[in-house]
């Protein structure tokens, strides 16, 4: 796991992603990999983040290359996918989102929140594109 994040920081880094996500995100959300794996295929991977957010925090809004499976593990969250109404959920609830999909999500309770996101997404793609 620490070979992964070394790998995967050096890359971030030398590609000008690093920047990005870190003003993406702020210090109010933390995500951390928790599993990577082939699909099996030679062109998908599937991983598993945990994303956090401390109380009002928000991720932008952004895309992946592929499908995210959000599931709240603790407070409330409201997702806006694309132009459509926003969708709160709190803990125990899930989400999908199509490959593509521009979405944000906010932290809309009192105290922390974390979720669950599962990918399914194109190797060698950013995992996350911020949008306009």
């Amino acid at each position: 796991m620490r070979t992964t994040r070394i790998i995967v920081a050096t890359l971030l880094v030398g590609t000008g992603l690093w920047l990005q996500l870190v003003q993406a995100q702020g210090p109010e959300i933390e995500r951390v990999e928790l599993a990577r794996h082939d699909f099996g295929d030679s062109v998908h991977e599937v991983i598993q983040v945990r994303v956090d957010f401390r109380a009002g925090a928000a991720f932008p809004r952004h895309s992946h290359p592929g499908v995210e499976v959000a599931y709240v593990l603790a407070g409330a969250l409201e997702y806006q996918l694309d132009d459509a109404p926003p969708v709160r959920l709190r803990a125990g609830e899930s989400l999908f989102i199509p490959a593509g999909a521009i979405h944000s999500a906010k932290n809309v309770g009192t105290g922390s929140a974390s979720e669950l996101a599962t990918y399914v997404v194109r190797k060698r793609e950013p995992l996350v594109m911020t949008a306009p």
